[in-house]
């Protein structure tokens, strides 16, 4: 399959942290943390297959969106460990018929995964951040959305803790893999709050 651009389109670095375009080769490591019960319970698909997940995550569109985290370490045992991955799509706001071409790509959703054994330390917020930069002042958008269901209290707090704002609860709207409808919330954050709070 021909490859596409990736939406990340030059590597950032934090602190701690390289953020650069995910390739096929970095299946194996993100499968580490996401064939675990504990990430499986919130994410969208939950791999049962090493070879099966490679292929999804290999996915010339999916890769395109695919932003992985390496530690930047002193320690060569833990520098370009992979603690997590993240979704950057930038999309098209909703938009009336006449102004519809003054919508496209205004507005990009986040999203992440981190690998359990690396919680707790603030690689998440650090690269979100890092993200929401990117967002509002190299890719130019307006508006950055997410969404988690209400029971991941880590993923809404982390967006709190970056400063998005929830826009929406909604009540038993989503069916969980468990077979039960569960709320969810969507967050945002417009390029001028963004701004404002730093």
């Amino acid at each position: 399959m021909p490859s596409q651009p990736s939406t990340l389109r030059r590597p950032l670095t934090t602190e701690r942290l390289l953020l650069r375009a995910a390739t096929a080769g970095d299946a194996a490591d993100t499968w580490r943390y996401r064939r675990l019960a504990e990430v499986g319970e919130w994410i969208t698909a939950h791999p049962d297959d090493p070879d099966e997940y490679g292929a999804h995550f290999a996915d010339p569109d999916r890769l395109a969106v695919t932003v992985v985290a390496e530690l930047r370490d002193p320690d060569p045992d833990l520098a370009g460990r992979v603690v997590g991955d993240f979704l950057l799509r930038p999309e098209d706001a909703w938009a009336q018929a006449e102004v519809v071409d003054r919508a496209r790509g205004t507005q990009a959703e986040l999203g992440w995964v981190l690998d359990p054994s690396h919680a707790g330390r603030g690689y998440a917020t650090e690269a979100v951040r890092e993200l929401l930069r990117y967002c509002f002042e190299e890719l130019g958008v307006r508006r950055v959305v997410a969404q988690c269901f209400l029971d991941n209290e880590p993923s809404w707090r982390l967006m709190e803790r970056v400063g998005m704002r929830r826009e929406a609860h909604t009540v038993r709207a989503d069916l969980h893999r468990s077979g039960r409808w569960l709320d969810s919330l969507s967050y945002a954050v417009l390029a001028d709050e963004w701004a404002a709070a730093r």
